[in-house]
């Protein structure tokens, strides 16, 4: 492809992904977030729940001198607590919103212009029209939450139903359906497609995109294990690229950027995010993973 890349889009990374050991203290996540901002390969990063509010306050501050686009990932508060933002029990699931509430507090705190969440646990299809309604009722909570403290947009990103998070959104095509009736009181949401999802979703990117195009408001590049269920990093858990026993390297982050410049993601003069999700394991380093990351992706740009 003609041209830098970062012309056609804003490079992100996920921190909390990419740095697994950052919540072992407040330097850790000061040091290692300081590391991506530092870094001119990135225009955006991803962060979540951090406990200091001073820490909070030190990282803002830092973020925003270094002029980076900032999100909150809210899907390992989700994970974490084991909330479920489309449970069928009232009571447990309005405590997920609120939770999730303080969270929207937290990503005002630090400059976010976007939080992501995840649907709750498939519950099985005889209740699968009553978790789709309640899911849609707790987004919409949390988009009025949100719209009520400034105009960061709320984002929903779409993992498996079946193999390793098994949640209600799932398919692509459902998390449209529940997009476009979200969108009726709240314009700014919209749908986070990931790369390292598609493989464990059945789909590929042509028929995700494809699909998502109108709702699409954030994209994730990463990999995963899926054919061998002995693997060690079987599941949703994103190795990096090209990882013994994974699905994508080169040629699938080549698919998923034409992808995203045919539904119009993409662009020359474009600014929207396609973040890294990759993590080491084993005897990796958080920078050896970050910087293949970064070799994947230009190396990608350049057979388009």
């Amino acid at each position: 492809m003609n041209g830098s890349l970062h012309s056609y889009m804003k490079v992100g990374i996920v921190h909390f992904m990419a740095f697994p050991d950052w919540a072992k203290s407040d330097e850790s996540a000061l040091s290692s977030i300081q590391s991506i901002a530092d870094d001119e390969f990135f225009g955006a990063i991803e962060i979540t729940a951090i406990p200091n509010p001073e820490t909070r306050k030190a990282v803002a501050k830092y973020l925003e001198t270094a002029g980076l686009i900032v999100g909150y990932g809210a899907q390992p508060v989700e994970l974490g607590n084991k909330l479920d933002v489309n449970g069928v029990d009232p009571a447990k699931r309005q405590a997920a919103v609120d939770r999730l509430k303080l969270a929207i507090d937290e990503a005002y705190e630090v400059g976010a212009k976007r939080f992501a969440v995840l649907s709750g646990p498939f519950p099985g299809e005889e209740q699968h029209a009553a978790a789709t309604k309640a899911l849609v009722d707790s987004l919409d909570q949390l988009c009025a939450y949100a719209e009520s403290k400034g105009t960061m947009g709320v984002v929903l990103e779409v993992f498996d139903r079946t193999i390793d998070k098994k949640s209600l959104i799932g398919p692509t095509a459902e998390g449209v359906e529940v997009s476009q009736v979200v969108r009726r009181k709240h314009p700014s949401f919209g749908l986070m497609i990931d790369l390292s999802h598609l493989p464990l979703q059945f789909e590929s990117a042509k028929e995700s995109l494809g699909v998502a195009a109108q709702h699409l408001v954030h994209a994730h590049i990463g990999n995963c294990v899926v054919k061998d269920k002995s693997h060690s990093l079987y599941g949703d858990l994103h190795p990096r690229f090209g990882a013994p026993g994974g699905e994508n390297d080169v040629p699938q982050v080549v698919e998923f950027l034409r992808e995203l410049m045919n539904v119009g993601y993409i662009g020359e003069g474009k600014q929207n995010v396609v973040a890294f999700e990759v993590k080491p394991f084993g005897a990796e380093t958080s920078a050896a993973v970050v910087a293949q990351a970064k070799r994947t992706l230009l190396e990608a740009w350049a057979r388009l």
